[in-house]
């Protein structure tokens, strides 16, 4: 049975370790969309290292119809934060793309969270910072997550434990319950995480740690996701000549 309280502690421990050991003094930054992860992880840094050595960045494109949850985090932890909205950048990067080079949907789709990305960066090394992943296991699985972009960090404390693990920890951590049980959306298409993906949270969870799933279907699809996206979570394949 999963033991929140205890893998929190565990979680906060191991924050202050890596601090101790790859950045003493360090701030601990990360982006912050007001949803699940990015609030857990915040909140496990702000108890790890205290609230004024943890800094959120914001960084809407355009209108971001849900950013009073993104305040509502920072207010609630008392976090500093910086709000950097990236249309400009996104907007302009597309503009200069020569005319003769049809941009594909998933390369438009993936720009904005690997500009976000290299925007936390930029504050992270202007602040004396080390940037936090907020990625989860569930949606490293099946490859939810936009390598170089949100799949990134310095740090990464909730990379092996799933979404249900990660609610719990957040519910422990004092979490105002919008932001732990706020529904993802992809902010795209308005279709919810779960109905892009073709499967609940709840169905890939349990498939994850116990490999039992009722639906067959969902099974080959969690299956065929996980298998495809691999490539993820693996270091960049590199070349070794032998001398």
């Amino acid at each position: 049975m999963f033991d929140a309280v205890k893998v929190k502690n565990e979680c906060v421990q191991w924050i202050r370790d890596f601090f101790e050991e790859n950045g003493k003094g360090c701030n601990a930054v990360l982006g912050i969309s007001g949803g699940k992860d990015s609030s857990v992880a915040a909140a496990l840094c702000v108890e790890a290292l205290g609230r004024d050595r943890v800094i959120g960045v914001l960084m809407p494109q355009g209108e971001q119809h849900d950013i009073d949850m993104a305040y509502l985090l920072c207010n609630h932890l008392g976090i500093k934060h910086f709000v950097v909205n990236i249309k400009d950048a996104v907007d302009g990067l597309l503009s200069n793309i020569p005319d003769e080079l049809e941009i594909s949907v998933l390369s438009k789709t993936n720009l904005p969270p690997r500009i976000r990305m290299s925007t936390v960066y930029a504050v992270s090394q202007s602040v004396n910072g080390r940037v936090c992943n907020t990625c989860n296991l569930s949606e490293d699985w099946v490859g939810y997550s936009t390598r170089y972009g949100d799949s990134v960090g310095d740090f990464s404390p909730m990379s092996f434990l799933t979404v249900t693990e990660v609610k719990e920890i957040g519910r422990v951590l004092g979490l105002p319950d919008v932001l732990v049980d706020k529904t993802p959306i992809d902010g795209l298409c308005g279709k919810t995480d779960e109905e892009n993906l073709g499967f609940t949270y709840a169905e890939l969870d349990t498939y994850i740690r116990t490999g039992y799933i009722e639906d067959q279907a969902k099974k080959e699809i969690i299956d065929r996701k996980h298998k495809a996206n691999l490539f993820k979570l693996q270091f960049m394949p590199c070349f070794k000549p032998e001398f």
